[in-house]
C-alpha cells in the first residue's frame, strides 16, 4: 500500500523507506538461511569460495568480507599452548565496512568424518552452528575497511580460554563482524572455517599411520647414446637438473623427507637418470638437431648423496623401472603380444638399479596403480611381474558393510594377493595449489582433524592406516605434507610404521574385499590411458631391436639403452600427455632405424657379363662403432635358366664386418643365354629373417662380345698367313732338291765324253750329322 501511494518522480517518505527495508529484510532472512544450509559438493564449494574472491556483485551478507586464514600455530595445541591465528580480511563489496572486529569462534565438537567434510563445504554464517565468539581483548578491531582493501590480522588466545571440552575435533572459525551503510547494524560479514584437533593427552590406543613419500619424475632420457666407450646418454632437456637443484621439487622432497618417518616409494628410472648426470651427458637441442654438453654433474652427485643419507634405515619400495602404467597395460596392452614381458623386465631392473645407486635393498613386492583405482584385470597385471601386494585407495575399494569406523588398510582379495587400501581423504588432502598460504593451512588442519577422528571412531581398536599422496607432489605440496606429518609425529593419537608392516597387519574381518568391476573404473582416468596403438608401436620397436641385436658383437651396448627406453614408453607419467608420449615413441623407433641402417648393402649399378662365367662382387658397409657378425648375404637370380649363381638360383655367404669397415663378397655366375637378368642382394640374420633393404641390379649377359670376335679373327688371320708362308717356303725347297740330280748327271756324261769344263768335286761332309742314340749331355735340349 505504501508503494502504491508513491507517485512517479517523487521520493518516498522516510516512513515508507523504513517499511520497504523492513519488508525486504523479513523476506531475505529466511531465504538466506535456506541458501546457506543447502548441501554442496566439494566442487560447488570450491566454485562458491572462488566467486567470493573474484565477484563483487555477490558480496553480501556473511560474504561481504573475504577472510583468509594463512597461519595457525600450533596445529594441534596442548593445554598450556597459546593458539595464534593470522591472515587477512578483504572487503569484497562496494560499501565501506565500519566498526569491524575479527575474532575466533569455537564451534561444536564434531562427531564423524562426514561432519568434518560438511563443515568444510558449508559457506556463509549459520547462527549456532558456527559457535560462540572469543571476543574482548582477543579480538582485532578495524575502524574502517574500504571496498577492495585488505588488512592483515593476528589473534593469539591461550588454549585454556577457548573453553574446549572433551577430546576431539572442534570447528574453529575466524569471523569478521561489522556494519555497512546499507545494513547499519552489527553482523557477521565474513567467515572462514577450519578445524582444531584437541587431544591434550595420549590416547590409549594409537592409530598406526604409514605415509608414502614418492620420488617419481617424468621421462627425461632418450634412447640415444654416444659412440664413445662410456655411451654418453642424451637427455630430452635439462629440466631434471632444475628439479634436483636447491629449491627444486625433488630437492625439496629429499630434504623434507629426511626428517620424516615415511616409506620411500622410488621410480628407479629417476635414480638411473640422475646417476647418468653425475658423468658426461648430452642435452638435445630444442630444434632436435644436435646436442650440447650437460653441466650439472655436481648437482646430481649432491642430490644422490643426500638421498642415500635420507633413506638410511628407512623402507624403500622400488616401483618397476619407469613406473609403468598398470591400468593401461591391463585395459589396452595385455592383448598385444610381449607387453607383459616388458613389465617383468622393468621389475627385474628395479631392484638392481636401486641397489647399485643407493646401496640399499628395496622391496619390489608392491604395485601402485594410478590413484589406487583397481579392477580385476589391473590386479592380474599388477601381480603378473611378481608383486603380491597392490596399493589401492578407499574410493575405489569402497566399504559396503556399513562400518562405523575406518578399517585397517590390509585386505586379502584372493589368489594370495593383498590390497593395501590407502585412505582417500588423507591421500588427497594436499592436492591443488599449496603455494596459497590459506589453502596450505586449511589442508593441514583438515588432515590432522581426519586423522584424529579415525582414532576416535573406535578408540579401543588399533588400526593401520596408509596414506598414498599424489605421485609427483610439487615443492609447495611437499612442504605442506611435511608440516602435517611433523605435527602428526608430535601428536598424541598416531604412531608411524612402514608399508610392509601395514600390509602384514591383521585384516579387519568386516572390511570389504571385493574388487570393483572394470565398468566401475573411473572414466576420467580411462581417458588418460595409453591407447592400444602405443603398445603395438612398442612391439614393433622390440621386433626391430631383436633383429638388430643378433648381428652385433657386443649387443649390450644396444639392449640396455633401448630396453630401458621401451620401459619409459609405458610410463604412468605420460597420462594426459598423449602427444608427447607419441613423439617419444616415434623418437625411439626412428633412432633404432637409423642404427640398423648403418649396416647395409652398397647400391650397385647395372653390369655386363662377358663369357659364360664371371665373378660378381657385392659390398657390405658397417658404419657402426662395433663389429657385426651372424649375417648371411644372399644373391638371387630372378631368371635362373638364363643366369645361375653358385650353380643354382642363389648363393649365400656368411658376412662379418668390423666396425667402420666395408667388405666385398664375391659370387660366381654362369650364363646360358644372352640378355638382361635382374638379380637381388639381401642380408639375412642366421635365423633366416631379412635384415635391411634389398638391393636390385641388372646383369646384361653377352656371351661373345664384338671386341672379342675381332681379337679372335685377327689371331686366325695371323695363323693363316703364317701357314701359307711355311707352305711356300717348303715348296721352294723341294723344287731346289729336284733340280740338283739333273745337274749331276750332266756333269758325269761330260766327263766321260771329255767335253765341257773341268768338274767340281762334291763336299765330302754331309749337310746334317747323323742322329746320335747316345744320352744327351747336361743342359742339352731334347725334342720329344
Amino acid at each position: 500500500m505504501a508503494e502504491a501511494a508513491d507517485f512517479p518522480g517523487t521520493r518516498p517518505s522516510p516512513a515508507r523507506r523504513w517499511l520497504r527495508r523492513a519488508g525486504a529484510m523479513l523476506v531475505a532472512v529466511p531465504l538466506l538461511a535456506g541458501l546457506v544450509q543447502l548441501p554442496q559438493t566439494p566442487a560447488s564449494h570450491a566454485a562458491t569460495h572462488t566467486s567470493t574472491k573474484t565477484s563483487t556483485t555477490e558480496a553480501t551478507g556473511s560474504r561481504t568480507v573475504d577472510v583468509s586464514v594463512n597461519s595457525l600455530t600450533p596445529t594441534a595445541p596442548g593445554e598450556d599452548d597459546t593458539l595464534t591465528v593470522s591472515g587477512t580480511v578483504t572487503n569484497s563489496s562496494k560499501e565501506t565496512v565500519t566498526g569491524a572486529e575479527v575474532a575466533l569462534r569455537v564451534g561444536p565438537l564434531l562427531n564423524s568424518r562426514s561432519a568434518i567434510d560438511n563443515a568444510a563445504q558449508r559457506t556463509g554464517y549459520v547462527p549456532g552452528a558456527d559457535g560462540n565468539q572469543i571476543g574482548g581483548k582477543y579480538a582485532k578491531e578495524f575502524a574502517k575497511l574500504a571496498p577492495g582493501v585488505s588488512q592483515s590480522f593476528s589473534i593469539s588466545v591461550p588454549v585454556k580460554d577457548l573453553d574446549l571440552g572433551a577430546d576431539g575435533v572442534y570447528q574453529l572459525a575466524v569471523a569478521l563482524t561489522g556494519q555497512t551503510a546499507a545494513q547499519p547494524w552489527q553482523q557477521v560479514l565474513g567467515l572462514q572455517r577450519t578445524f582444531l584437533p584437541w587431544q591434550p593427552g595420549a590416547t590409549n590406543t594409537k592409530t598406526k599411520t604409514t605415509y608414502l613419500w614418492p620420488l617419481i619424475s617424468s621421462t627425461h632420457v632418450t634412447a640415444e647414446t654416444g659412440s664413445d666407450e662410456q655411451q654418453t646418454p642424451v637427455f630430452e632437456d635439462d629440466s631434471l637438473a632444475e628439479e634436483i637443484s636447491p629449491g627444486g621439487r625433488l630437492e625439496r622432497m629429499v630434504a623434507l623427507g629426511a626428517d620424516l618417518d615415511v616409506t620411500w616409494v622410488i621410480d628407479p628410472d629417476l635414480l638411473a637418470s640422475v646417476d647418468a648426470m653425475t658423468r658426461s651427458y648430452r642435452i638435445r637441442a630444442a630444434d632436435g638437431t644436435g646436442t650440447t654438453a650437460g653441466k650439472n654433474q655436481a648437482v646430481a652427485k649432491q642430490w644422490l648423496d643426500d638421498l642415500e643419507k635420507a633413506v638410511a634405515d628407512k623402507q624403500v619400495v622400488a616401483l618397476p623401472f619407469a613406473d609403468p602404467d598398470l591400468a593401461s597395460l591391463a585395459h589396452n596392452g595385455k592383448n598385444v603380444s610381449g607387453s607383459l614381458s616388458h613389465l617383468k623386465d622393468a621389475t627385474d631392473a628395479a631392484a638392481i638399479t636401486v641397489e647399485t645407486v643407493l646401496h640399499v635393498e628395496p622391496s619390489t613386492d608392491f604395485a601402485w596403480p594410478v590413484e589406487g583405482a583397481v579392477d580385476p584385470s589391473i590386479v592380474e597385471v599388477a601381480t603378473s611381474a611378481g608383486a603380491d601386494m597392490v596399493i589401492a585407495r578407499s574410493d575405489s575399494l569402497q566399504e559396503t558393510g556399513g562400518l562405523t569406523y575406518t578399517p585397517s588398510a590390509a585386505r586379502p582379495i584372493g589368489g594370495g594377493t593383498t590390497a593395501v587400501v590407502a585412505d582417500a581423504r588423507l591421500s588427497t588432502a594436499f592436492e591443488g595449489d599449496m603455494t596459497n598460504a590459506e589453502k596450505s593451512t586449511l589442508a593441514v588442519q583438515d588432515f590432522l582433524a581426519q586423522s584424529l577422528m579415525i582414532t576416535l571412531q573406535n578408540p579401543n581398536r588399533q588400526r593401520s592406516i596408509v596414506v598414498a599422496p599424489q605421485r609427483m607432489p610439487s615443492a609447495s605440496q611437499a612442504q605442506t605434507m611435511a608440516t602435517a606429518l611433523t605435527a602428526l609425529d608430535e601428536s598424541r593419537w598416531s604412531e608411524s610404521q612402514d608399508l610392509s608392516a601395514a600390509a602384514k597387519a591383521k585384516p579387519d574381518p568386516n572390511a570389504t574385499t571385493r574388487v570393483p568391476s572394470a565398468q566401475q573404473y573411473p572414466s576420467a582416468l580411462r581417458k588418460q590411458q595409453l591407447p592400444q596403438s602405443a603398445f603395438e608401436a612398442i612391439r614393433k620397436t622390440q621386433n626391430a631391436l631383436d633383429s638388430f641385436t643378433v648381428i652385433l658383437t657386443d649387443s649390450s651396448r644396444v639392449v640396455t639403452p633401448f630396453g630401458r627406453a621401451i620401459d619409459r614408453q609405458m610410463s604412468t607419467s605420460w597420462r594426459g600427455r598423449a602427444a608427447e608420449a607419441q613423439q617419444f615413441r616415434e623418437g625411439v623407433q626412428s633412432y633404432l632405424e637409423s642404427l640398423t641402417q648403418r649396416v647395409k648393402l652398397v647400391d650397385k649399378s647395372p653390369a655386363k657379363l662377358s663369357g659364360r662365367s664371371a665373378t660378381i662382387p657385392v659390398t657390405v658397409q658397417n658404419n657402426l662403432v662395433q663389429g657385426v657378425d651372424h649375417l648371411v648375404l644372399r644373391l638371387t637370380s630372378t631368371k635362373p635358366r638364363r643366369l645361375t649363381i653358385g650353380g643354382g638360383a642363389y648363393e649365400e655367404h656368411a658376412v662379418k664386418v668390423a666396425g667402420g669397415h666395408i667388405q666385398s663378397v664375391k659370387f660366381t655366375t654362369t650364363t646360358n643365354a644372352n640378355g638382361p637378368v635382374p638379380v637381388i642382394a639381401q642380408l639375412y640374420t642366421e635365423d633366416g629373417r631379412p635384415y635391411g633393404d634389398e638391393v636390385r641390379f641388372d646383369l646384361e649377359v653377352t656371351e661373345v662380345p664384338p671386341s672379342v670376335m675381332l681379337v679372335i679373327a685377327g689371331g686366325l688371320l695371323l695363323l693363316v698367313l703364317a701357314g701359307f708362308r711355311m707352305y711356300t717356303q717348303r715348296k721352294r725347297a723341294a723344287a731346289r732338291q729336284a733340280d740338283a740330280p739333273e745337274r749331276g748327271s750332266e756333269q758325269e756324261s761330260g766327263a766321260e765324253s771329255g767335253a765341257g769344263a773341268p768338274g767340281q768335286p762334291s763336299d765330302p761332309t754331309p749337310d746334317t750329322a747323323p742322329e746320335s742314340t747316345d744320352p744327351s749331355g747336361t743342359g742339352e735340349r731334347v725334342d720329344r
